[in-house]
């Protein structure tokens, strides 16, 4: 299929537009939230079309473009009365209203729901089409699913290019994300996907509203999606996305400790202190990070990123709407860098000893995250098993279950496949060992303490207030490591040599508590005060 491009300021191009669209045919057209993938809404053919042309799954329902409140009326039960206050208000515009569906709506559109999305918009060469058309539009964003939406029409050319029968350029969006959904099928009324009408303003002509848990959480187990944009993962790039909260010198602080090259994607002013970086709008203006956030999320495959790092927008007002698109697009992956205790860093060479000094410091009320443990924990996150497979073959999953010893042997036959495997399981680890800081928080440890081997190589060093490293001599060491573990002194040897030397150790250490036989109980006592 030729995809036929229109510029909505040429002659016919919106004639051409709307008779496609009665053809039976689709046509991606501008809007001022996002561009959207039309079809007629009453054709269950033309619907079906869309599905197959984003690979979007059946089960996510659409939403209905039309021109007038007139419009509505056949797409209904009974038009709710609060429909007008709301259409007085905030129509044309980025609102979408949900309703019972009337018959005259196929299952297509609703994705099997007894209620129908209707919105609409306020995009004056959105409305002609639907004018001369002379159609309800059934219009998801015309993107492919799953990727970040589109706001110009490149951007449908890059992802739906032969997929579609034509694209109208009508310039860039203007709001950005995509309309806030209300339900009035709810008592109260339930926001289910947030947008440029606020919670806040919903309530000026609603009253009380509630906002549907889906908002932050992933849809639980068998949970049908109410509305667009409600699915687990969504709005994503190629790239991994994660959220960063916190101050913008925490989030500098973390980003510059990872070893491999990241994309920071920050507020205006902030990308300088970075090799590679894309801001999104102002720190504190959340209408302009809507109006960038899709452009930036597709601009981080652009410049060839595999991971990208997101400063967090306030979650209120439109920032909503950018903080929902986010989660989504990361997977619910967020990062937390405001911690309220002390953070320690323990590392050392193996046979030095860390493992009896994170023993005293825990019976002295610190929690001990230990990311060896987290190390096996992140290896059963999907997302991270799918990447593995990817990296080092399908076949290291046999029967649902990861073969560990497997993907050990595979991993560490070389360099490249060690550093593969750090680079897959390191920023689960990461979050993991954030998380359980925040936990021990909660329960109010004194301290946190981050065990890890390799800590100047892991970008938990930027959350250590104090780093200790646990030193002794080589001889030792391989009497402890030997005795520890019963093997003999060549393996031994083995395993000291393929750790950094202890210069590593020291060099970037805050305080070195020395194992060889000194009262270490009399050191920690003094870093502990």
């Amino acid at each position: 299929m030729k995809t036929l491009y229109l510029n909505s300021n040429e002659k016919n191009s919106i004639n051409t537009a709307a008779e496609i669209l009665k053809n039976g045919g689709l046509v991606a057209i501008p809007t001022e939230t996002v561009y959207g993938l039309a079809a007629n809404a009453l054709d269950g053919e033309a619907v079906r079309k869309i599905f197959i042309a984003k690979g979007r799954p059946q089960d996510n329902p659409l939403i209905v473009h039309v021109a007038s409140l007139e419009e509505i009326e056949p797409l209904v039960e009974k038009v709710d009365p609060r429909v007008y206050a709301l259409a007085e208000k905030y129509w044309p515009g980025p609102l979408t209203v949900i309703m019972k569906k009337s018959a005259l709506v196929p299952d297509e559109v609703s994705a099997g729901l007894d209620t129908v999305a209707i919105r609409m918009p306020s995009h004056e060469c959105a409305r002609e089409i639907i004018e001369k058309s002379g159609l309800p539009l059934a219009a998801p964003s015309a993107n492919a699913s799953g990727k970040p939406s589109p706001t110009k029409a490149s951007h449908v050319i890059e992802d739906l290019d032969g997929k579609i029968d034509a694209v109208v350029d009508g310039g860039e969006s203007a709001v950005g994300v995509e309309s806030t959904v209300v339900t009035l099928a709810t008592d109260p009324p339930t926001l289910l996907r947030p947008g440029g009408i606020t919670p806040e303003q919903l309530e000026e002509v609603l009253g009380a509203i509630q906002i549907s848990p889906a908002v932050f959480e992933k849809l639980r187990e068998g949970e049908k999606a109410e509305s667009p944009g409600m699915k687990y993962k969504h709005y994503a790039p190629a790239a991994q996305v994660t959220i960063i909260k916190g101050s913008f010198e925490n989030y500098k602080k973390f980003l510059l400790a990872h070893k491999e090259t990241v994309c920071a994607v920050c507020f205006e002013g902030e990308g300088k202190y970075f090799e590679k970086y894309i801001e999104y709008g102002k720190e504190n203006d959340d209408i302009s990070q809507a109006h960038k956030i899709f452009d930036a999320l597709r601009e981080v495959d652009a410049i060839g990123c595999k991971k990208a790092f997101v400063r967090c927008p306030v979650s209120s007002g439109v920032g909503l709407a950018v903080y929902n698109r986010l989660l989504r697009s990361a997977a619910f992956r967020v990062i937390d860098l405001d911690i309220g205790i002390p953070v320690i860093g323990l590392t050392g060479q193996t046979g030095a000893g860390k493992t009896t000094v994170a023993a005293i410091l825990a019976e002295k009320g610190c929690h001990i995250v230990d990311t060896d443990i987290l190390a096996r924990k992140a290896v059963e996150n999907s997302e991270v098993i799918g990447m593995l497979c990817e990296r080092f073959g399908g076949d290291i999953v046999k029967g649902g279950v990861l073969d560990r010893r497997e993907l050990a042997r595979r991993a560490f036959a070389s360099s490249e496949g060690t550093s593969a495997l750090s680079a897959i399981t390191h920023p689960e680890i990461t979050r993991l060992a954030i998380e359980e800081i925040h936990t021990a928080e909660k329960n109010g440890a004194k301290a946190a303490v981050v065990d890890a081997a390799l800590l100047y190589d892991s970008p938990l060093v930027a959350v250590c207030d104090k780093n200790i490293c646990v030193v002794a001599d080589q001889k030792i060491r391989l009497e402890r490591i030997m005795n520890r573990d019963s093997i003999s002194e060549t393996d031994a040897k083995l395993r000291i040599n393929a750790q950094p030397p202890t210069e590593y150790y020291t060099e970037k250490s805050d305080i070195i508590i020395n194992n060889n036989g000194e009262d270490i109980e009399e050191q920690i006592a003094e870093l502990m005060g």
